[in-house]
């Protein structure tokens, strides 16, 4: 019993622990206040309604993790309806040349961010803010006006519904349902998810253990990329046409949702199943909007808002209490240090030689 409070209380999971507590509380207050609202067709009409902001923010949640953050995923999203639009209206092509053109061109729009931002010490925020009105200043060169799809193909892609109890799933929220799990298998289980997690705790630590810290880098602004434009068709899929003010703000959004998930903005710590409930919070505190129908719909935004600083409170008091406890010797890394301290140097060489020595002084040792 103590050893799953400890687990609970520890500071790489108490955060999700409290997205999950809070997403239950909101959806028993829903419960409890309108007739209804604990259904099944309610939580799939969640999963439908932000199928594609889940599927971004799975995207930002990698990066985040890694240390970084990226603005463009709004405007990459308009821009991907602006593309699947002119495509199958324009161009007549058939849609299973569009998706993989458009799911191309996210993941090297990503990939090159994340070549400026590791090969020229550039600012995430700024490279990524670069690309947010490249994306959207694009949309507009394109077209202004919005382009309405009534090709056969998306029209029954939209359409496809798969029957579960009292509601249904859509095609987007099953492309999003797949997302979620190769994101959790990639993050978990593969050698690339543990160098992310690596490069956000201490990329010099990452770049002494040898860790590609460029390919991984680059690989998760190129994620994010892929995530943006999968997002942005499958939005297309849910609207049905292409207009360059789509998305507007979706960035935001999914900032909020991944650190509401439980990410912290220092990098190093986050769960992809975190941010799948910082989504549904985001949700539910529309739907609980929708469900009163007397408060106007920008209470949802002041909402989202006193909660991302709660969670930034509570990210920065559980950074400062592991700090605390670290110092006392009574923390996580307590054990590790005083392991360490009884390690013997290589070839005699003290500690504050190490610490003063460069990685390929190491290596030759």
């Amino acid at each position: 019993m103590n050893n799953m409070l400890g687990r609970l209380l520890d500071p790489r999971t108490l955060p999700i622990v409290v997205t999950v507590v809070l997403f239950a509380v909101l959806f028993g207050f829903g419960s409890v206040m309108y007739t209804g609202f604990f259904s099944l067709q309610v939580l799939l009409g969640l999963l439908v309604d932000n199928a594609f902001l889940l599927i971004v923010a799975i995207g930002m949640t990698f990066v985040i993790v890694s240390g970084g953050i990226d603005l463009s995923v709004g405007s990459v999203v308009a821009l991907t309806t602006i593309l699947c639009a002119i495509c199958a209206e324009r161009l007549h092509w058939p849609v299973w040349v569009i998706a993989p053109l458009v799911l191309a061109f996210g993941a090297l729009y990503g990939a090159a961010m994340g070549a400026l931002i590791h090969f020229f010490r550039l600012q995430p925020f700024i490279v990524t803010l670069a690309g947010m009105f490249l994306a959207r200043g694009a949309c507009f060169l394109i077209t202004t006006q919005s382009i309405t799809i009534n090709e056969s193909t998306f029209h029954a892609m939209a359409g496809f519904s798969v029957p579960i109890g009292g509601g249904s799933l859509t095609s987007g929220a099953l492309i999003a349902l797949l997302t979620l799990a190769v994101a959790i298998f990639v993050a978990h289980f593969t050698r690339f998810g543990r160098n992310v997690y690596a490069l956000g705790g201490n990329e010099r630590s990452a770049l002494l253990m040898g860790l590609p810290v460029a390919r991984t880098r680059i690989g998760v602004y190129a994620l994010s990329g892929f995530c943006s434009a999968l997002g942005g068709f499958v939005f297309t899929l849910y609207v049905l046409s292409g207009y360059g003010l789509q998305a507007q703000g979706m960035e935001l959004d999914a900032i909020a949702a991944t650190v509401i998930g439980g990410t912290l903005l220092t990098g190093g710590v986050g769960y992809v199943i975190g941010s799948v409930f910082g989504v549904g919070i985001l949700g539910t505190i529309q739907t609980l909007i929708t469900f009163d129908g007397t408060l106007s719909s920008w209470w949802t935004r002041i909402v989202i808002g006193a909660l991302l600083c709660a969670f930034c409170l509570l990210q920065r008091i559980i950074e400062r209490h592991a700090a605390r406890r670290k110092s006392d010797g009574t923390g996580l890394g307590a054990n590790v240090t005083k392991s360490a301290d009884k390690t013997t140097p290589p070839h005699g060489t003290s500690k504050i030689d190490l610490a003063k020595m460069s990685p390929t002084t190491l290596k030759q040792s």
